[in-house]
């Protein structure tokens, strides 16, 4: 703060009394002058002014004495069990996601993770080429990293069985995260 502004005992103990009498950090600002409601703000806060006394000046009414009306449509995301108790905290905007009932599809046959691929089809980067799956092999740290290099489908950047991994269908999604929460 400039020496004109500068927090002396005098304006402190100013301060405290326009903040007990219930002024805002504004009117305190402007009624000790040289001074901003944010420098007001942080100085009280440093001081620990935290209660204030309401002036009889401000009586405590309404802001508006009409009664209110019910809202004329219902809202557009109505809160879900509303009469338990309310979610705090960082859950507080979690999505809920209702159990979806099992769908009984016929599955596709399992996909081998550890498909086989020789070494020798493997490609480092130097030798990847547009049309070579780029399905990472190995730990990237190593000198043995390599890409599949496997015909590539046209428009992907994977083979079909790298791809079939890639790229799983929207329901298969959703039924793997209903068996994780399970």
């Amino acid at each position: 703060m400039n020496e004109a502004g500068a927090w002396t005992e005098e304006r402190v103990e100013q301060l405290k009394k326009l903040w007990s009498d219930g002024l805002s950090a504004s009117q305190i600002a402007a009624e000790l002058g040289n001074v901003t409601r944010n420098a007001v703000i942080g100085k009280v806060h440093r001081l620990g002014l935290s209660g204030r006394a309401k002036s009889a000046a401000q009586p405590a009414a309404p802001r508006n004495s009409a009664p209110r009306k019910a809202p004329a449509r219902s809202p557009s995301h109505p809160m879900a069990g509303a009469a338990s108790t309310p979610t705090r905290g960082a859950h507080a905007l979690a999505p809920d996601f209702a159990p979806e009932a099992e769908i009984e599809v016929e599955a596709a046959p399992a996909l081998s993770e550890d498909v086989v691929i020789p070494f020798s089809e493997r490609v480092t980067i130097m030798d990847l080429r547009e049309y070579m799956c780029r399905w990472p092999m190995g730990d990237p740290t190593t000198p043995e990293f390599r890409f599949c290099g496997a015909r590539s489908q046209t428009g992907l950047p994977y083979c079909s069985h790298h791809a079939r991994i890639a790229y799983q269908p929207a329901a298969d999604r959703r039924r793997d995260r209903g068996k994780v929460r399970a």
